[in-house]
């Protein structure tokens, strides 16, 4: 009996940050393991692995628990970099452990610049974010792309407040 697998989960999303320039955008996401200071979410993210800004790179993450008297909740990922282009301001990074239900996740970020081409200006970036992955556990796909959605905004907004306030 032939087995059935479920197609691919896809999401897609971008934000955009009105004043900095991909340039300046660029390091602080390219900064890998320190993913915790422009991810509100992110109690913690530091280098287990591999070789800063390289390929293999790997990194672990986690959240506060939702409730301080319950260590159980702490919610936990290993991803590992897979490419990083900083002529594309682009990296890839893929999920190798977690206790989320992520099973075959690829993420890919690039910072782009957005351009008023009637004025020849640059206006600003935006960051844009896609995932392929398999069926998350306990998930439907609206709650990668609910995620993904409510996720990158603060990311953006958080850099774009860093960058505005150093300048």
């Amino acid at each position: 009996m032939q087995e059935q697998t479920q197609p691919k989960w896809e999401g897609r999303t971008s934000a955009d940050l009105k004043g900095p320039a991909a340039e300046q955008v660029w390091p602080l996401l390219a900064d890998f393991c320190n993913l915790h200071k422009w991810f509100p979410k992110l109690e913690t993210s530091y280098q287990v692995g591999g070789i800063l800004g390289q390929p293999g790179l790997i990194r672990y993450c986690a959240t506060p628990p939702a409730d301080p008297d319950d260590q159980t909740t702490i919610k936990w990922v290993k991803e590992k970099l897979l490419m990083i282009d900083p002529i594309k301001r682009c990296l890839s990074y893929e999920i190798l452990e977690n206790n989320m239900g992520f099973h075959s996740y690829v993420g890919t970020m690039q910072v782009v610049p957005i351009h008023d081409i009637h004025h020849d200006v640059v206006l600003g970036c935006k960051i844009e974010w896609w995932v392929v992955c398999d069926p998350v556990d306990g998930w439907r796909l609206e709650n990668l792309l609910d995620f993904l959605e409510s996720s990158l905004p603060l990311v953006a907004k958080t850099m774009e407040h860093a960058l505005l306030s150093t300048s």
